[in-house]
């Protein structure tokens, strides 16, 4: 009977990003592919596409989380009956999912999909938030361009508490419109009163 392997997905946007959160996370792998750059859809994903088309029947894919695999609903599923039909397992490490071939288990299915279509809607509407506080702006004379975005104090949590759940640094700044040295600096400052004791409940 052939050996069975652990082939691990990592991704980032850029070549300047650090992929060791993620490589940490997948843990041991036979054989790793890492990609560097941003994209939507398999197409644009070149490691990816390289990646599936290597993964054997009986093996598993290892991913650290489920948005470093596909971006959108409609690619996830296509991604997976694509594994499935290869009987490829799939382990999202994050979310805790292993996605089996032919194993019936709608459940987990289920909240793969769930997962995927709420982080693709969440990053729909923090673009259209972003596309509407921009339009608003230029309306102000001398608030844009130029002007630095600033995080509210609902924001700034919500960015720290993704950072501890190891969400990559650079997807939270794009996420919110700013730079990642902007967001470092906000990841820097201390954690007060009720945050610090949600900061610890998170650790």
């Amino acid at each position: 009977m052939p050996t069975t392997q652990r082939v691990a997905y990592v991704r980032v946007s850029s070549a300047g990003q650090n992929l060791d959160r993620q490589l940490e996370a997948v843990g041991d792998a036979d054989r790793t592919f890492r990609e560097y750059q941003s994209g939507s859809t398999t197409s644009q994903q070149p490691v990816l596409r390289e990646a599936l088309d290597y993964v054997p029947e009986g093996d598993t894919l290892v991913v650290a989380s489920i948005d470093r695999l596909a971006r959108s609903l409609r690619d996830m599923l296509t991604i997976m009956e694509e594994l499935e039909t290869k009987g490829v397992t799939v382990d999202f490490r994050s979310q805790g999912l292993t996605i089996r071939p032919n194993r019936g288990d709608l459940t987990t299915r289920l909240i793969l999909h769930i997962i995927t279509a709420v982080a693709q809607s969440e990053r729909e509407m923090i673009r259209e938030r972003q596309a509407e506080g921009i339009a608003i702006a230029k309306q102000i004379p001398g608030k844009y361009p130029g002007r630095r975005r600033l995080l509210d104090p609902n924001q700034i949590y919500e960015a720290r508490t993704r950072d501890l759940a190891g969400v990559p640094k650079a997807q939270i700044a794009r996420d919110y419109g700013i730079s990642r040295n902007t967001l470092y600096r906000y990841l820097r400052r201390g954690w007060p009163g009720e945050w610090a004791r949600r900061r610890q409940e998170l650790t």
